[in-house]
């Protein structure tokens, strides 16, 4: 090639370049524009004062006759109070001037999305305030401060859970929820009923920073019921009962007389361990869990199954029975499976999951497999295989999995599963694929097999496991 086509060929090179470059600061710019163009509602805060004229409430669907005919943006009803975590509409102008908002000292989370002029639609705050205005406070980019008169209404005491329900006399109890809120003039009251029906007050020790739970000595002479709480806001009764003796399924005292009923006999025990009477255990500080959840159901397993043996079966043996025989499990998705369990601290748990399991007489019954029982179900019989899947839904209880580690510091502690959201998971640990129903609840196993995890380890715990229960969830 000549030396002039080179040269020809380098200028050339050189004005596509160029051109390409302009080209590319050209497209840049228009890009640019065009996104301005693209954005114009991007959201903005303006100058002003806000101006709230009326608030709605979210959380009903009432309408009213007074809403003028240009003003109604929602279903909701007119409202100068609501409750903590209430929705809220507010309807006025110049609202997007609002950078901070307040009901009493409690600052509302504000979200642009959900702000126009005219509206916005915010939550109260869950927070109990501190200091009671009884105002909104409107604060704008500007400082200027602007308050509108709304009610933040407290409930009475919310009660969720305690942490062991068979606490004994004289023993220091917890009761978990919220707005258990101490005034000075009307202190937090805790009650539980005597054997005459009576109500007894318990010695409140100490009430959380944010009234999420109270402490307290359980009274002489408290016997079973539910709990009342009493604050400045009203009354509240536990869903619950102490020393709870609804629903039993397994007690180990022979209320039931169900127990140990497979291939395998766990220890019954009753010594200064008991919370009441005999307790069921779950390994024996030897025996190793793996990290990996292995098997071992010579140690870790607790069976029941129904049946008897019999040619046709009719489960009319004491021990023998289906477990909605002994307990109502109609209706099993508005109830809650409820136990008392106890995990030494020199014994603690650190791998693999507690499953608990029920299943129908067709899966696994005491027998033999192709029996027939009085109602015409061929029975599954003496089997380990049924539960192997993701089909059959159970719980899948990991509670070391937090910290790698996990003991009841020597106290028994209520362990409580809603059966509704816990029977969800496969063998395992998936999604469970299959549907429960109450012919299912025949059986019962509770074993301690797989659920592996990154900060698993080997470990050889004791879980003691006493009150098996099911019981109302209100």
């Amino acid at each position: 090639m000549s030396v002039q086509l080179i040269l020809i060929n380098r200028i050339l090179y050189g004005i596509i370049m160029k051109t390409i470059k302009y080209l590319f600061v050209i497209c840049a710019l228009v890009l640019g524009i065009q996104s301005c163009c693209d954005e114009p509602d991007k959201y903005e805060t303006t100058a002003g004062v806000p101006t709230i004229r009326y608030i709605r409430n979210l959380g009903t669907e009432i309408t009213t006759s007074t809403d003028a005919a240009d003003k109604v943006l929602t279903n909701g009803q007119l409202v100068e109070s609501a409750s903590p975590e209430a929705t809220l509409c507010i309807v006025g102008e110049n609202l997007r001037s609002i950078v901070e908002m307040y009901f009493n000292d409690k600052p509302a989370t504000l979200n642009s999305s959900y702000i126009t002029d005219n509206t916005m639609i915010v939550v109260v705050p869950k927070e109990v305030p501190t200091a009671v205005t009884n105002v909104i406070t409107m604060k704008t980019a500007d400082g200027q401060e602007v308050t509108h008169p709304f009610k933040v209404v407290i409930s009475a005491p919310v009660l969720t859970s305690a942490d062991c329900e068979y606490k004994k006399a004289g023993e220091t109890m917890t009761i978990r929820g919220r707005y258990l809120i101490p005034d000075e003039l009307n202190p937090l009251t805790v009650e539980f009923t005597n054997a005459e029906g009576k109500a007894i007050s318990a010695d409140v020790k100490n009430v959380a920073e944010d009234f999420t739970s109270v402490t307290f000595v359980v009274p002489e002479g408290a016997v079973e019921g539910p709990i009342t709480v009493t604050s400045v806001y009203g009354s509240t009764k536990t869903a619950f009962n102490y020393l709870d003796s609804r629903g039993f399924i397994f007690d180990f005292d022979g209320r039931t007389t169900l127990g140990n009923h497979g291939w395998h006999s766990r220890e019954i025990k009753s010594d200064e361990w008991s919370i009441c009477g005999n307790y069921l255990q779950l390994g024996n500080g030897e025996a190793t869990m793996t990290a990996d959840g292995g098997w071992d159901d010579g140690n870790f397993s607790f069976e029941y199954w129904p049946g008897n043996w019999k040619d046709v079966e009719d489960y009319s043996d004491e021990g023998s029975f289906r477990i909605f025989d002994v307990t109502d499990c109609s209706n099993w998705q508005s109830k809650t499976l409820k136990f008392e369990m106890c995990v030494p601290k020199d014994y603690p748990w650190k791998a693999g999951a507690m499953q608990i399991v029920f299943a129908g007489v067709d899966k696994v019954s005491m027998g033999n497999a192709g029996v027939t029982d009085i109602y015409g179900n061929v029975l599954g019989g003496c089997n380990n295989s049924y539960f192997q899947n993701d089909v059959l839904p159970r719980t899948y209880y990991r509670p070391w999995l937090t910290d790698g580690s996990y003991d009841t510091d020597d106290e028994w502690v209520t362990v409580s599963f809603p059966l509704a959201t816990s029977l969800t998971f496969g063998f395992t640990g998936a999604a469970a694929t299959g549907q429960l129903s109450d012919a299912d609840f025949a059986s019962f196993l509770m074993f301690v097999v797989g659920g592996a995890a990154d900060n698993s380890s080997d470990c050889t715990p004791i879980i003691k496991v006493d009150n098996i229960r099911i019981v109302p969830n209100k």
